[in-house]
């Protein structure tokens, strides 16, 4: 039996309405992750907060530091998208977006090893 390869896209593209509505919801979604980074920003500077409390709040600084990079693409990719870009040219600029925020966050952890290593040697001792 031979195999059937699809000749169209499965799902029609986007609308510009659809594009815009897509661009405002992500908008939304960046004003949602910042309330989050405030309120773990808030648990870390509350005095009678207990150590696990503060654990766990500088665990989640991470996560939404790392959900702002992501969010912060998307709107890269839907300003673009909405400006009549490409999905091809507007999918590689948030790309790009995502990887520079990964080089420097890989730069930011080389970092903070290099300055923990003598405490780690320390400790053998």
């Amino acid at each position: 039996m031979a195999q059937q390869y699809y000749s169209k896209s499965k799902n029609p593209p986007l609308t510009e309405d659809e594009s815009k509505e897509k661009y405002k919801d992500i908008k939304e979604e960046l004003q949602e992750v910042l309330e989050w980074k405030k309120e773990e920003e808030a648990k870390l500077e509350d005095c009678d907060a207990s150590p696990q409390k503060k654990g766990a709040a500088k665990r989640a600084l991470k996560k939404v530091a790392r959900r702002i990079d992501t969010v912060k693409g998307q709107i890269i990719y839907w300003k673009l998208r909405v400006n009549g870009e490409s999905h091809f040219k507007a999918n590689l600029e948030k790309n790009e977006y995502w990887a520079s925020c990964n080089e420097k966050a890989e730069k930011e952890r080389r970092k903070k090893d290099k300055e923990d290593l003598p405490n780690l040697l320390k400790k053998k001792l």
